[in-house]
């Protein structure tokens, strides 16, 4: 269990798939090639195909390159701002543009590129009439008499034509283009003539700016005249709206007094009465409260502690003398009794002064209760008189109502009239000072070198095309051809294990190069032996059959370099040419062909008398023998399992030559009864459709396939990333001076 166990790992690392086993979309061991190196390996494969596209795209762009006729351009550059200048701080009529308006901008590189800005330039130039401007161009005006040599006069709709064909050439080979970031435009003009594209193009930049004058005027002149017939009808309504407007005052007796303030409007008598009154009422109304608080107060407080009382400086001025005295008639009470004539006498000047500040208190009441009286007498007359005015001005506003209609009539009119006059006085002045809006920053100077054709840029673009080109046949060729190219499709494309690949024998024949031990195929073979050890469990099958998809794909060869590969490793090894419809190992060894397999599988059972040995080191052969008329029923029988039974008790091992795969049942047949089939592949020779067809062939007959060998593998041919040798023929005697 330990040696199989290490038998597997070695053949783990020592290839990606084993041998035997077909390689599945998922399986472990599937090898994904990069995309890039993929097509990198087209690429190389056709690399002749994609350098004469590229060279045949050169020469093309080259000889056009030569043949095209040189122009000139010539480039003006001029600045359009979004107002003009400000003159006069006065609006134009056409509207004002903000900064994030971007309509004016594409509206001004339009009008750049109209036709009626070309036909004014063509008229200007006189374009029209110049044949030599339509023939630099190419163009030719069918029918013009005037262009044919004679001198006829021609009619108006002629030069009409001519104008607007040259205004057509002029467009076809302007070019407008704004400048990113910024008010500049640059205008450019291409003809094959240097002087021709400056005048043409300076032309175009004036005519530009003047057109732009004259549509500001046109437009300036028509608002003045809409605006003088909408004048002179505003000024009729106004005029009869303020007819109306005194006629129904005076009929209603409303008189209504100017505001005194810009804004303020007509005011009413009754309403500045009624205002007054309602004032002075609020007035009367806040004293009565006053004067009647005070009365209460005297009512709950006393005569004395009213603020009147308080407050009166005669009152005060009493009641300090009083206090005075009696602080004296204190002293003496302290020394004397009341009786004593002094104390006596300020006794009674106490009682005068009490009797003073009596009537002083009551003077002081009197006149509380008369101010109250007064105060509210004047509210009473005050709230009569305001409830008159409030009726009269009641009654004012309901015959106000139409009033104010006509009124209203006479304020909007007016406004309107007022707009408009302004409106109409300030489009006079913007209309004489003539601002504008675009100026000249560069002019156009005559071109010295030629702006087309670009040379380099040309040949570049020829050189990519035909790159392009080159690439697209590469990739078109490799999707046609099916044919096995290197290697790695045996995996990619058939999904099977690569045993090999066996490089041509050039000049020498399969047989003679195998003899020779250091060629590239006998090295091939030893490396597909190696690979043929990882096969099974066990190392080398012990029975191999060779076939391929149809004859002539090395599948005989093949046979013998492998059993001759396994004999020289001193194995006792038996090739079995099993193709009994077309033999040819005894051509190839120069055996006989009396008597070989067929007469076993036919019944005879002496083994030994169909077996040669050919040489030491060289395995023996059994030939097919006699050609019967029907392999397929020979191989059915239960014949050829006992010749390989037999086979298998003296030799190591069996390597049988199998017929093709297509067309015949003899392969799958044998392949069924051995041990493992190794499947031969021509590189560039067989489709990939057929093989696979092959393969499904040998699947559906249960057969081991252990892999498949590419033969007659030409590396030159091959895609990108296989060297001309691919490996083989390392250590060979090179060329003197070699490294």
């Amino acid at each position: 269990m330990t040696n199989v166990a290490t038998d597997k790992a070695i053949r783990q690392l020592a290839r990606p798939a084993w041998p035997g086993r077909p390689l599945e979309d998922d399986a472990p061991g599937a090898l994904e090639t990069p995309i890039i190196t993929q097509y990198l390996r087209i690429f190389w494969r056709w690399k002749h195909i994609i350098a004469a596209a590229i060279g045949v795209a050169f020469v093309i762009g080259v000889v056009v390159t030569l043949l095209t006729t040189r122009l000139y351009t010539a480039t003006a550059t001029i600045e359009i701002a979004r107002e003009g200048d400000k003159v006069v701080k006065i609006q134009g009529v056409e509207a004002e543009s903000n900064a994030a308006d971007l309509e004016f901008y594409q509206t001004q590189y339009g009008l750049l590129r109209s036709r009626s800005l070309a036909e004014q330039v063509a008229r200007e130039l006189k374009l029209g009439e110049n044949p030599q401007f339509f023939e630099m161009f190419g163009e030719k005006l069918d029918g013009d008499a005037a262009f044919d040599g004679t001198k006829k006069a021609v009619s108006q709709a002629v030069r009409d034509k001519r104008v607007r064909e040259a205004a057509r050439v002029l467009l076809d080979n302007l070019d407008v283009s704004p400048i990113r970031m910024s008010r500049l435009v640059e205008i450019s003009f291409t003809s094959p003539e240097a002087p021709l594209s400056a005048k043409v193009t300076n032309a175009w930049a004036a005519n530009f700016i003047e057109v732009n004058l004259d549509r500001r005027f046109q437009a300036t002149s028509y608002a003045r005249k809409f605006l003088e017939g909408r004048l002179e009808q505003l000024r009729q309504r106004l005029e009869e709206s303020e007819r109306a407007l005194v006629r129904y005052a005076s009929a209603q007796q409303i008189i209504n007094l100017p505001g005194t303030g810009p804004a303020a409007g007509e005011r009413s008598l009754v309403a500045d009465d009624l205002s007054a009154l309602n004032n002075e009422l609020t007035v009367a109304t806040a004293e009565r409260i006053k004067a009647e608080s005070r009365v209460r107060s005297k009512q709950q407080e006393g005569r004395g502690a009213v603020n009147e009382a308080l407050n009166n400086p005669a009152i005060n001025g009493l009641r300090e003398k009083r206090a005075e005295v009696a602080a004296d008639y204190a002293r003496l009470m302290t020394q004397f009794e009341p009786g004593y004539p002094q104390a006596q006498a300020l006794a009674s000047q106490i009682r005068q002064l009490d009797a003073s500040i009596e009537r002083e208190e009551s003077r002081v009441h009197a006149s509380l209760d008369t101010a109250y009286r007064d105060a509210l007498s004047r509210e009473t007359e005050l709230k009569t008189r305001v409830d008159t005015l409030k009726d009269s001005l009641l009654n004012l506003r309901r015959r106000s109502i139409q009033y104010n209609i006509y009124q209203r009539d006479v304020d909007t009119n007016r406004q309107l009239y007022d707009g408009l006059l302004q409106r109409y006085k300030e489009i006079g002045v913007a209309g004489g000072v003539g601002t504008n809006n675009i100026s000249i920053v560069d002019s156009a100077i005559t071109p010295e070198k030629p702006s087309r054709p670009r040379v380099l840029i040309n040949l570049a673009i020829a050189l990519a095309l035909g790159a392009i080109l080159g690439v697209g046949l590469a990739l078109a060729l490799e999707q046609i051809d099916e044919t096995i190219t290197d290697p790695e499709d045996i995996e990619r494309s058939l999904r099977v294990a690569l045993l090999g690949a066996v490089p041509k024998s050039g000049d020498r024949l399969p047989i003679e190069a195998l003899a020779d031990r250091k060629s590239p195929i006998v090295e091939a073979y030893l490396a597909l032996q190696t690979n043929l050890e990882f096969a099974t469990d066990h190392g080398v099958p012990r029975s191999i059959s060779v076939t391929s998809t149809r004859p002539g794909e090395g599948k005989s060869t093949s046979a013998y370099a492998i059993a001759l590969s396994l004999a020289r490793a001193k194995k006792k090894v038996v090739l079995v040419d099993a193709d009994m419809r077309s033999p040819s190992v005894h051509h190839q060894l120069g055996l006989a062909n009396e008597q070989g397999l067929s007469n076993l599988l036919a019944g005879s059972d002496d083994i030994d008398a169909v077996i040669r040995q050919v040489g030491e080191m060289m395995p023996a052969v059994m030939t097919s023998g006699p050609l019967p008329p029907n392999a397929a029923e020979l191989l059915t029988g239960p014949r050829l399992d006992l010749v390989l039974k037999a086979l298998a008790e003296h030799f190591d091992h069996i390597v049988v030559d199998s017929p093709p795969v297509m067309g015949l049942a003899d392969a799958p047949l044998i392949a069924s009864r051995v041990e493992g089939t190794v499947f031969v592949v021509e590189a560039h020779g067989i489709r990939r459709r057929l093989v696979r067809m092959a393969l499904d062939r040998l699947n559906d007959a249960h057969a081991h396939v252990l892999g498949a060998i590419l033969t007659k593998f030409d590396a030159r041919k091959a895609h990108f990333g296989y060297g001309y040798e691919y490996g083989y023929g390392y250590g060979e005697v090179r060329s003197a001076g070699s490294a």
